[in-house]
């Protein structure tokens, strides 16, 4: 999955103008790049962290996944053109220590020709006068596809993928010349992309691949893609607050960016696919498949206040499988106070005795380093926490740290951050490639909080949070609740490639490269296994299918030794059953967890999806009960009253809507009233 997001994210660059039609001329690599590749290469095989060799074995890995970032569906290449390829399969790291690209470069031009018949295919061969009463299947699992030997076959299979798409805007009530119209216009934008590649593009495309083949995290960016890549994060900030890169013909989000609106909305997440945009609440949606990422950026910011509505298929779905949400978001700009915590405070009434519950909710841990090294006052996760904690700690029963979608940041932060719910100890213990050992440690024995508290997860907490989240729980501190974290326990960083080669005077890339791994205080790693949560939330973001466990070449779990350290104790097993037991039965019980497991089971459904019916009859059927679904659980939710009075209250008419949030509210209850804290 990441491979192919990387792959394409790097074509979406300032593009206009309509198709060119002239024949497009063989790429080629420079002398320069060739001496960059090989310092590329050393500088990976001599820092990082698994200290991997460039050898036949690494070259497989390298060929294949080039060939997927190329074409991950396989919708371009034949089977021919495959085996012709294979000649490389093993020789790619002897021809990377010698600086020889011209294999990558030949396999580019090779599925550039491809790609030019197949828009050949859709804009002056394929008939669009579509059997849809015909009973046949459009194959979505690419797992389950191989290459194909002739044009004829990859004519069908093209036939079935334009098939569908004419289907979902047929559903959508377009007329036929317009739907004619509006996939043709799809692959003339795409076409123009792909024809304005340049040799830095194949460049960038396969270094960076090369850079992943070692793990996931390690990666190369060219001096352009840098600069580009900077400026669509400048550019993102405005508007709905949302990284956002390309997929294949489609808009993907990237990253959600802590505090923004759509941090504050939680109904869009990273890998979510946005399909059309529509301005206000009255504004007609506009199919923005197979635009230049740019003019997709536009089209989503706008004016602070002003609201933009977006089509969405949630991560992990199908295209052609799912269907579109709906969504609302009002537009904001973000700024470094967006990213501060923030704190709500929630009546709960349990077994007719009322709790006041503080919700802190921790976008990100970040530290002004710059101010700080100044020695001026700066601004900090832990500081904020703090001013929270003796605003509120004398008004509520117990603490919520809500950490979900929370993606990291600062080490150091997450030290401290941990430091005010414990006594003193270790924290973190950080391993470097040559094994040596070095330990965070929260020194100050001051407990700014010691009352009932929890830790709400989800699958997008990441590094810091799962650092924060796994000391907590390994000190026995807290309970944490939710989904299993991300799972990313390993530390990268950026080096430029000029500092090697001072008397080049041009501009070199950067690369970044996996240096340590981060293991919790009781020696685990948090690598693929992440912060598992004690009270488990429904959820439909599996393991293999999200977080660092999706990444192939993704770095082992291990373990080292457990660190000295001293459990608080207020949290045992026996708790931890006790609290279980009462979330097991509210799953079973309770009308707004039942509703989320429903919403969980139709999105492991859709991803569990091989195939499409592009039968009429049976894709409407098929999208109106799910539709019908969708509608029940929205209505049950809009039931739910606005009245400011009691929106703040748990078991009276005012309910909390996030059902993540209102359960581990609920838990936190159930926790004070055991007398825990």
């Amino acid at each position: 999955m990441n491979k192919v997001v990387v792959s394409i994210l790097i074509i979406f660059w300032s593009i206009s103008g309509f198709a060119q039609t002239e024949k497009l001329q063989k790429l080629s690599p420079t002398q320069d790049q060739s001496m960059e590749a090989r310092l590329v290469a050393g500088l990976l095989t001599q820092y990082h962290y698994e200290k991997i060799g460039i050898d036949d074995e690494l070259s497989k890995i390298v060929f294949d996944e080039y060939l997927s970032s190329l074409d991950a569906n396989k919708h371009y290449f034949l089977k021919e053109d495959i085996e012709g390829f294979q000649k490389y399969r093993e020789r790619l790291d002897d021809h990377m220590k010698l600086g020889y690209l011209l294999p990558p470069y030949e396999i580019f031009n090779t599925f550039r020709k491809r790609f030019e018949e197949r828009m050949n295919f859709i804009e002056n061969e394929l008939e669009y006068n579509f059997d849809y009463e015909k009973e046949e299947y459009l194959t979505v699992n690419r797992d389950s596809l191989d290459y194909v030997a002739t044009t004829e076959e990859l004519n069908d299979r093209w036939r079935k993928i334009v098939k569908s798409q004419a289907l979902d805007l047929k559903l959508d009530e377009k007329a036929d010349t317009t739907i004619q119209r509006l996939i043709k216009e799809r692959y003339d934008r795409l076409e123009q992309t792909i024809s304005e590649y340049e040799s830095r593009d194949v460049f960038q495309l396969y270094m960076n691949t090369f850079a992943e083949s070692f793990d996931p995290h390690s990666s190369y960016f060219s001096p352009i893609t840098s600069e580009n890549f900077k400026i669509r994060m400048s550019q993102s900030l405005e508007g709905i607050g949302a990284t956002l890169t390309s997929d294949g013909t489609y808009t993907k989000v990237a990253s959600v960016v802590p505090g923004g609106p759509a941090f504050e909305s939680k109904v869009i997440n990273t890998d979510d696919k946005i399909l059309a945009v529509a301005q206000g609440d009255d504004g007609e949606f506009v199919d923005i498949t197979g635009w230049r990422l740019d003019d997709v950026v536009q089209k989503i910011r706008g004016p602070k206040g002003t609201v933009v509505r977006l089509k969405v298929i949630e991560a992990g779905i199908s295209i052609s499988a799912g269907v579109p949400q709906e969504i609302r978001i009002v537009r904001d700009k973000i700024k470094l106070e967006n990213q501060v915590p923030y704190a709500e405070v929630k009546e709960v009434y349990r077994d007719g005795n009322q709790y006041n519950i503080g919700v802190v909710t921790i976008p990100s841990f970040y530290l002004d380093y710059e101010t700080m090294r100044k020695g001026e006052d700066y601004g900090s996760t832990t500081k904020d926490v703090k001013a929270i904690l003796d605003s509120i700690r004398s008004k509520v029963d117990g603490i919520v740290i809500d950490l979900r979608s929370n993606g990291g940041g600062s080490l150091q932060e997450a030290i401290e951050l941990s430091g005010l719910f414990i006594e003193e100890g270790p924290i973190v213990q950080i391993r470097d490639s040559d094994g040596k050992i070095e330990m965070g440690k929260d020194d100050d024995k001051t407990i700014y909080y010691d009352g009932p508290l929890t830790v709400l997860t989800n699958r997008f907490s990441a590094s810091a949070s799962e650092i924060f989240s796994g000391a907590i729980q390994d000190y026995k501190r807290g309970v944490v609740i939710g989904e299993n974290t991300f799972g990313k326990g390993t530390v990268q960083n950026l080096i430029s490639l000029n500092q090697f080669v001072p008397k080049v005077e041009d501009t070199l890339g950067q690369v970044k490269l996996t240096l340590a791994k981060y293991y919790r205080v009781n020696g685990s790693s948090t690598q693929h296994k992440g912060v598992i949560p004690d009270i488990k939330m429904p959820s439909p973001y599996t393991a293999k299918a999200f977080g660092e466990s999706s990444y192939e070449r993704a770095l082992e779990w291990d373990q080292i030794e457990s660190s000295e350290y001293e459990p608080s104790n207020q949290i045992n097993e026996q708790i931890i059953a006790d609290l279980n037991e009462k979330h097991e039965k509210r799953l079973k019980d309770e009308q707004y967890l039942r509703n989320l497991k429903n919403d969980v089971d139709e999105a492991v459904n859709q991803q569990s999806m091989h195939r499409v019916s592009l039968n009429l009859e049976a894709r409407k059927a098929e999208n109106e009960a799910a539709m019908e679904r969708r509608n029940a659980a929205n209505e049950l939710r809009d039931n739910i009253t606005s009245d400011p009075e009691l929106i703040n209250k748990i078991n009276t008419d005012g309910e909390i809507k996030d059902p993540y949030l209102r359960e581990g509210i609920v838990v936190l209850a159930d926790l004070i009233a055991m007398g825990i804290g």
